[in-house]
């Protein structure tokens, strides 16, 4: 009966958090939602914070097992393990029918950050972000400093939260055909992957082109100390 209670409370939680936010939701309409007394927080979590860190870890894991992370066959080459994680991420952000609250949570979170942020940064989000800098580890050049390799990834990802964020403004700037014929998630997989890959390699020509007059203004032109050892 007590972890029925508890569930009970978690599962109340949830959606008045994503509705309102921690500092708004009180302990009293969680309650009362659950059917149990007020009591019943302070005694199965202590307090309203640890709850609201409770119901963050509850929101994600039910995304994560509604939509796992990306896998890729072992012989996948980088372009496809991209294609795969968009797709995976896409999924995630736009196709969750059955439970609503836990990506509403998610973006209030992201866009109003509590004390759970963090935790949710560690536990969660940092390991799907070395995943996708993993890939794009086999695409860029490998003396790609660290931040481009980070503003890679947070391009990838901001492209699939556009469509999350904006979507209805989206749906506002053109018109229901062309949302119904060329906006789907499996077009916008395309569009994202293409996209980035594109990006991908004219910085990869860049980087090459650069180091290659690097080394042929070091050919033709000689270094101080070689013009000394002439005289």
């Amino acid at each position: 009966m007590s972890d029925e209670t508890r569930r009970r409370v978690l599962d109340a939680a949830g959606p008045i958090f994503a509705e309102k936010g921690f500092a708004a939701a009180t302990v009293r309409d969680i309650c009362a939602a659950a059917g149990t007394n007020p009591a019943a927080v302070n005694y199965h979590f202590g307090d309203k914070e640890t709850l609201y860190l409770e119901v963050v870890r509850l929101a994600h894991t039910l995304r994560m097992q509604q939509t796992p992370p990306a896998e890729w066959p072992v012989h996948a080459d980088p372009a496809e393990k991209l294609r795969i994680f968009v797709r995976t991420t896409l999924t995630r952000m736009l196709e969750m029918p059955d439970v609503q609250w836990p990506m509403r949570l998610m973006m209030r979170e992201m866009l109003q950050p509590t004390m759970a942020c963090q935790s949710l940064v560690e536990e969660f989000i940092r390991p799907q972000l070395e995943q996708l800098l993993g890939i794009l580890d086999e695409l860029l050049p490998p003396d790609t400093p660290s931040y481009r390799r980070q503003q890679f990834a947070f391009s990838v990802i901001g492209q699939c939260l556009h469509y999350r964020v904006a979507g209805e403004f989206v749906a506002l700037l053109i018109s229901p055909d062309e949302l119904s014929a060329h906006f789907r998630a499996e077009q916008l997989v395309e569009h994202i992957t293409s996209f980035s890959l594109a990006a991908v390699c004219e910085f990869s020509r860049s980087a090459e082109g650069s180091r290659s007059a690097t080394l042929e203004r070091r050919r033709v032109v000689p270094c101080p100390r070689d013009r000394r050892s002439t005289l």
